[in-house]
C-alpha cells in the first residue's frame, strides 16, 4: 500500500474547508503519462486523496498516450496536467484553469483555493476589475510560473 501524501491534520483542515465552502460540483481532469513523467504517480495519488474529502469532487483520469485528442482539446502539453472545471461526472464547464506539474508546496494552497473558487462559480474579482476585463477583446494567454524553491 502506498503511503498517504496528506497527513491527518491537513486532511482535517481541507475537509473542514470543503464542507463549509464547496457549493457546486468540481470536475478534476487529470492527465498523466506513465512512460515519461517523474511526478505523475504522486500527483495522481494526491488528487485521489483530495477527491475523497468531498462528494462534490470528481476526478477523470486520462493517459495522454491513450487520449491525445482529449489532451489536445484541453491544451495539455505536459504531464502531470490538471484541468479544474465546473460540473460533475460527465459534465465539464471549462474555465481555462490549468496546473502543470505536481501542485506541492505553495502550489498546494493555490490548488485548494482554486477548487473552492470553481465550486462557487465566482472568481471573487472586484466588480470594477470585471468591468475592465470586459473591455479586453482579444484572447489573452496568461501563465503563472512557480518554483518549489
Amino acid at each position: 500500500m502506498l503511503v498517504k501524501i496528506l497527513n491527518q491534520e491537513l486532511t482535517n483542515q481541507i475537509t473542514q474547508l470543503f464542507e463549509s465552502q464547496l457549493v457546486e460540483p468540481v470536475e478534476l481532469l487529470y492527465f498523466f503519462n506513465n512512460d515519461d513523467c517523474d511526478t505523475c504517480e504522486e500527483t495522481g495519488q494526491m488528487l485521489e486523496e483530495i477527491e475523497m474529502l468531498s462528494g462534490k469532487l470528481h476526478i477523470t483520469k486520462y493517459d495522454v498516450n491513450e487520449n491525445p485528442t482529449i489532451a489536445q482539446k484541453f491544451g495539455i502539453q505536459r504531464t502531470p496536467g490538471l484541468v479544474i472545471a465546473g460540473g460533475g461526472p460527465g459534465e465539464v464547464i471549462d474555465y481555462g484553469i490549468r496546473f502543470t506539474g505536481i501542485p506541492s508546496g505553495y502550489e498546494f494552497g493555490s490548488l485548494i483555493h482554486t477548487i473552492i473558487m470553481v465550486s462557487k462559480r465566482d472568481s471573487g474579482l472586484d466588480p470594477d476589475i470585471r468591468k475592465l476585463l470586459e473591455d479586453i477583446k482579444k484572447p489573452v494567454h496568461l501563465q503563472v510560473f512557480v518554483t518549489p524553491t
